[in-house]
């Protein structure tokens, strides 16, 4: 390394590292830039994130409405996207020959549907920014020199000194991996998972594994509840309503050890009052056919059929000749069916955490440490986490931009 040349080290190969060190290479070209992985895969979320479609981003009408779908960091976010937002994310990667598309849900991906589109960009761009990458090579430790700079320990080879440090690291699942972060003077929030599915072991339920139907969920005894999509699986419940709740619902969830009753109301549209209310008329209407094949309501005829079973509706029975005992039975597993949760599973790789450095020791304009400068964070490793939808992406690219912009200005 020359004299006159600063050295940036970027630990961590995912989204957030990779969109530091080529846009801090690309923005000052003097800069020696180096991205260290831990693991032998680059980008490894980014290939299975939207089923291998890679969710980029999220279609959002402003920061206001974004910021507001970060269960943590909502207020830090809002100051990052001032300085580079979802309109930003869109020129940067069709800058680059790489056009993204908004799908009805608001969630963006590359008009291939391939991940390997993003991946062979963020590849390119490192190539074409001579960003020197290595792989299966570990930060051990790292320490504040005399001068300044920071020595970083590796699990091979020889230390190297940088000048400045990007930690983009991802999050962990432990407090304890956190350890080399917290010898720099920074506090760690204690991680807990953030995007789960719910078990349900032995649930009826599960027999009807594929089915998806829009419903709201709430968590019994807290004030967690959110509507979507609902996708039963083979182990309980999965899909946006429930992932969106265990977002919003990490630490409660983590406290309860992921024991505790799910109810869900198949009828968002529907509280058990206003139900009843309309009951009356639906029995006249359909008086003469029989329940399990008439479903007035739209739900999945399966979905339909296993709720008529709960209630102990028989098959043959017609609207008008359902006792009343059973139609309150039925009225009630529609719009309050209680399931007991008991263990979560991670939602595909898609694993992510909620905790990491406190956020008050972080300039959101600038990624950097406000306790020891030339120190700077970006992605997951901070106490930022979104819901699912691509706004943990987002997140990755918003925080490694700025990162980029604030090192390359130093020079």
């Amino acid at each position: 390394m020359s004299s006159k040349h600063k050295r940036l080290v970027v630990a961590g190969g995912g989204a957030a590292g990779f969109f530091c060190a080529v846009n801090a290479a690309r923005m000052n070209p003097d800069l020696e830039v180096w991205l260290l992985e831990k693991t032998g895969k680059l980008l490894s979320k980014v290939k299975v994130s939207g089923g291998g479609r890679c969710n980029v981003t999220h279609n959002a009408p402003d920061i206001t409405y974004m910021s507001k779908r970060y269960p943590r960091g909502g207020n830090f976010v809002k100051k990052a996207f001032g300085h580079f937002f979802v309109p930003d994310t869109i020129s940067w990667y069709g800058d680059r020959g790489v056009q993204l598309k908004a799908e009805a849900d608001g969630r963006m991906f590359p008009v291939t549907d391939d991940s390997q589109t993003i991946i062979d960009c963020l590849l390119r761009e490192a190539d074409k920014c001579l960003v020197n990458i290595k792989t299966n090579t570990e930060v051990l430790s790292l320490d504040r020199q005399p001068d300044g700079r920071w020595k970083l320990l590796l699990n091979q080879g020889n230390p190297i000194v940088a000048d400045y440090v990007c930690i983009a690291a991802g999050g962990y699942a432990q407090a304890g991996k956190f350890h080399w972060l917290e010898t720099t003077g920074h506090s760690i929030v204690p991680p807990a998972p953030s995007l789960f599915t719910f078990n349900m072991p032995g649930n009826p339920i599960t027999a009807l594994m594929g089915v998806a139907s829009e419903a709201s969920v709430k968590i019994a005894g807290t004030k967690l509840q959110q509507q979507g999509p609902l996708l039963i699986t083979h182990w309980g419940m999965s899909g946006p309503a429930i992932l969106r709740l265990s977002a919003w619902g990490a630490r409660e969830l983590q406290a309860m050890q992921y024991t505790f009753t799910a109810v869900v109301n198949w009828l968002p549209s529907y509280n058990e009052n206003s139900l009843r209310e309309d009951w009356q008329s639906l029995r006249q209407e359909l008086g003469k056919q029989k329940i399990h094949t008439r479903n007035p309501f739209q739900l999945p005829q399966r979905l339909w059929q296993f709720l008529l079973q709960q209630a102990g509706i028989g098959e043959d029975l017609r609207w008008a000749d359902v006792a009343a005992k059973d139609q309150n039975r039925l009225m009630k597993l529609l719009v309050s069916m209680e399931f007991p949760v008991k263990g979560k599973t991670t939602f595909k790789e898609e694993f992510v955490t909620c905790g990491g450095i406190q956020l008050s020791e972080i300039d959101p304009n600038t990624m950097e440490s406000r306790l020891a400068p030339g120190l700077f964070f970006a992605g997951e490793v901070m106490d930022v986490d979104g819901i699912t939808g691509g706004f943990n992406f987002q997140h990755a690219w918003t925080s490694g931009f700025i990162a980029a912009k604030t090192i390359a200005g130093k020079g």
